[in-house]
């Protein structure tokens, strides 16, 4: 009796064993699953479809796919192989690779697509196994005659996309041509460079301070409201002129010395007036005179009576000053090297524009 409760304690225990290894086993293939799946189970000669494999498991597990070239079997070609995309599942602890397979066949047949093998960790898993119907493209042969014999050479018309490109190469190199022709032409010759300068011819002292005083005369506002701006606009102008004039720097020189030197040149009479001019533009400038209105017209009139009376008038015998001269330069080492350059340049743009345009008519007419 105790030996039968012994085996069967014994055999119990087995059972529970080889129960525990069924699970341990049936757990850990759960922990992968292979898929594999085809977008079209029926083609045409020729048509393409995708075949999808997809393999879950479990995190930086080592994963091996199914290295496939050419063929996935006899009369199923294999187009292309894409890059494996993989997704991450439950916070990163599981993944889920997927690869695509683009496949075609140009014989009509049922094919059978073995189960893809991988391996996780080592141990191979397969997917189920596919099928593929390939069929022909149906002829009708009772009804020959819509079928349809070759066609004819036709002559195409040019239009303006065909002759575009040659019509811009040949404007291009005739341009470019006709100024490395031109560049060529001045680098040989080395002609001096002109160079034109225009001169403003200078106005003579009377008519200089003549028209500065027209300025000052026609603001008003001036005289009425700033005479010391007035009187030193219009002294700067008479001491302007009579450095002009007379030669003497009188922009330098006060009042009375200047009067002393003009004593020198004109007759008391002359200068009376400017005197009377210069001691009252003094008297503003330096002891806050306010003149009348009246008083800066006449001081205005005695101005342009002084240039007047002191004036010299122009020689009409006398030469005039050119208002244009010609400068003449030879043409430098930096300028030759521009020269050369600008030949280079163009030669180079008309010899590729003509290389354009020989493969045009080339590729147009032969």
């Amino acid at each position: 009796m105790k030996q039968y409760i012994y085996n069967k304690g014994k055999n119990g225990l087995r059972t529970l064993c080889c129960l525990a290894a069924w699970l341990v086993a049936v757990v850990a293939s759960a922990q992968v699953s292979v898929e594999a799946t085809i977008d079209s189970l029926q083609l045409l000669i020729g048509e393409q479809t995708k075949i999808r494999l997809e393999v879950s498991l479990n995190a930086n597990d080592p994963l091996t796919l199914p290295l496939l070239k050419d063929t996935l079997v006899t009369g199923v070609e294999i187009l292309e192989v894409a890059q494996p995309d993989t997704q991450r599942l439950n916070n990163g602890k599981r993944w889920v690779v997927s690869q695509e397979y683009l496949v075609t066949s140009f014989d009509s047949a049922l094919y059978y697509l073995p189960p893809f093998e991988v391996k996780v960790n080592g141990r191979p898993y397969l997917s189920k196994a596919l099928a593929l119907k390939v069929y022909s493209v149906p002829v009708d042969t009772l009804h020959p005659d819509q079928f349809f014999g070759p066609k004819t050479v036709r002559a195409v018309p040019l239009t303006w996309d065909d002759v575009s490109v040659l019509v811009y190469a040949v404007l291009a190199m005739l341009l470019l041509g006709a100024v490395a022709v031109f560049f060529v032409i001045r680098y040989r010759n080395n002609k001096p460079i002109i160079k034109i300068i225009k001169v403003q011819p200078k106005l003579p002292p009377h008519l200089a301070a003549m028209q500065q005083i027209e300025q000052i005369k026609a603001d008003k506002a001036v005289q009425r409201e700033n005479p010391k701006l007035y009187y030193t606009e219009l002294t700067d102008v008479i001491r302007t002129y009579i450095r002009e004039r007379f030669g003497f720097n009188a922009l330098e020189m006060t009042s009375s010395e200047i009067v002393e030197r003009l004593l020198q040149e004109k007759d008391k009479e002359s200068v009376a007036d400017l005197q009377r001019l210069l001691e009252t533009a003094d008297l503003v400038k330096f002891a806050k005179h306010a003149p009348l209105m009246n008083e800066n017209d006449m001081n205005l009139l005695n101005a342009i009576d002084f240039i007047n009376e002191t004036k010299q008038e122009e020689d009409p015998h006398a030469k005039k000053e050119p208002t244009e001269i010609k400068v003449e330069e030879k043409r430098s080492k930096q300028g030759r090297r521009v020269l050369l350059a600008s030949i280079a340049v163009t030669a180079l743009g008309a010899a590729v524009a003509l290389y354009v345009m020989v493969r045009q008519i080339i590729d147009l007419f032969f």
